[in-house]
């Protein structure tokens, strides 16, 4: 590579961003953004310059000029408000999105294996016989299923829903990293369970009530478990596959954002445990408890697929690490 004719093709850029390193807490919205932008760049032209032509002056000025840019970036304090809002609007939904392919797939499957296990044990007198005793099956389905909504005060019970769906779901997302093993057992165990209490309902003409309390809450408390199923499987295949990245690099940007992903998924949650305490043993009409599930559930699909696509098109990743993230705007070698 010609060193001073790429020195000279930067050199702009390399005093501009000069500049508003001098400028620093006194930079208007605009200037700001640009800083943003030249110090991605700029680290770019350190790092070709490092890789393909290392010229100890040209090095050394670099490594000052990124260094004070870092520190312009990254020292200024930002709220805590604007922390949780810039991540609930950015990257929680950026993140959500460019997830979707595996969660929805993840959801197809969970669904027919739910539909084939509900099938199995609903059309088959011996499977019910041979799986759960004619008196379990007689108190689950007068009772049990139906009083288990309305077993402690409503604030407890949403307490105690909210904090064992949030641990299945960050096991979910914590235990990809091997290989997705884990996560397939979960998942395997979350629809055996739903298939199996839905075929004994179903076959004891009791689908009104299964359908009728599972909805409100299961709706957006499914998906917020398969969308976690999904990162974790995600993550699992990051390290068999890392693509163009190294595998440690790949496993550490997926991993910062199945952790945002966690953060984000464990306020649905307590949505949808919100809402199987206090919706769906209501005395409200079926569908009208049925219909606030389906509205939360429609929300959440929105949030996740147009807000998040919006910013995933936008540059967004759900890296919770930005500083850690590398140069993200292309640049001329």
């Amino acid at each position: 590579m010609d060193l001073d004719a790429y020195a000279a093709a930067h050199q702009a850029e390399w005093d501009r961003l000069e500049v508003l390193v001098g400028r620093r807490g006194r930079l208007g919205g605009a200037e700001a953004d640009e800083l943003v932008t030249l110090y991605q760049r700029v680290a770019t032209h350190l790092s070709v310059v490092r890789s393909t032509a290392p010229d100890a002056v040209l090095v050394g000025r670099l490594s000052t000029l990124v260094a004070r840019a870092r520190s312009a970036v990254t020292g200024a304090h930002t709220p805590a408000w604007r922390d949780v809002t810039r991540f609930f609007t950015v990257s929680f939904p950026a993140a959500l999105y460019r997830c979707a392919p595996w969660w929805l797939t993840t959801a197809v499957v969970f669904f027919a294996v739910c539909w084939g296990i509900g099938w199995w044990v609903a059309t088959h007198p011996e499977v019910q016989a041979a799986l759960v005793p004619p008196a379990a099956v007689q108190q689950l389905v007068d009772h049990d299923f139906a009083d288990y909504y309305s077993s402690a005060p409503a604030a407890e019970f949403a307490f105690g829903v909210w904090t064992n769906n949030a641990w299945i779901a960050a096991g979910s997302l914590a235990l990809g990293v091997f290989l997705g093993a884990p996560v397939l057992y979960i998942l395997f165990q979350n629809a055996a369970n739903v298939g199996l209490t839905g075929g004994l309902m179903v076959a004891n003409d009791r689908s009104d009530v299964f359908f009728g309390l599972i909805m409100p809450h299961g709706l957006l408390e499914i998906t917020a478990v398969l969308v976690a199923g999904g990162a974790g499987l995600r993550l699992g295949w990051t390290v068999v596959s890392p693509g163009p990245r190294t595998r440690l690099r790949a496993l550490a940007e997926t991993g910062r954002e199945t952790v945002g992903m966690a953060l984000g998924l464990a306020v649905v949650l307590l949505v949808s445990g919100v809402i199987e305490a206090f919706v769906t043993p209501s005395g409200l009409p079926t569908w009208s408890r049925i219909g606030i599930g389906v509205l939360a559930e429609v929300a959440f699909l929105s949030y996740a697929l147009l807000l998040g696509g919006r910013m995933a098109r936008a540059g967004e990743t759900g890296d919770m690490a930005l500083e850690d993230r590398g140069d993200l705007v292309p640049t001329s070698a």
